[in-house]
């Protein structure tokens, strides 16, 4: 099966925490970082995951925000921290390449913000993913 998701990044399950209807997946990606996953219940049951699952997380490129500064006081746990390798800007948005430890990934951002954020490769950023906006695939 082939996917528009840009961000499909191997892993492994280190912890599920179910609740009522939600569950939380930790993940370990490849690269060494955690990911926390915010899939219901019924999902994760579907897809069996249990510490030592291979998984794929995967993130929609306009899911992915982005910081050059320290960030703090937020309550999105996915902090990637890489360096921007190339933009493709348009007259409304801008693709984002930024590599990170054991991969890439892609922001999808209004030009706008790529300009505020002055942006060029080479620049130090922070990859902000929501842990509502990570899926998981299994297989």
């Amino acid at each position: 099966m082939s996917l528009s998701i840009r961000n499909q990044f191997p892993g492994t399950v280190t912890a599920v925490t179910p609740g009522e209807a939600m569950a939380t997946v930790r993940v370990r990606l490849a690269g060494g970082q955690d990911l926390t996953a915010a899939i219901t219940r019924e999902a994760a049951d579907d897809l069996g995951l249990t510490p030592g699952t291979a998984v794929r997380a995967l993130v929609k490129s306009t899911e992915v925000a982005l910081a050059t500064t320290p960030v703090g006081g937020l309550s999105i746990p996915n902090r990637l921290p890489g360096t921007v390798t190339a933009i493709a800007a348009g007259d409304a948005m801008a693709s984002v390449r930024i590599t990170v430890e054991g991969g890439e990934l892609t922001a999808a951002i209004t030009k706008d913000a790529s300009d505020d954020l002055r942006l060029s490769a080479g620049t130090p950023v922070v990859a902000l993913i929501k842990s509502t906006e990570v899926s998981l695939a299994v297989g």
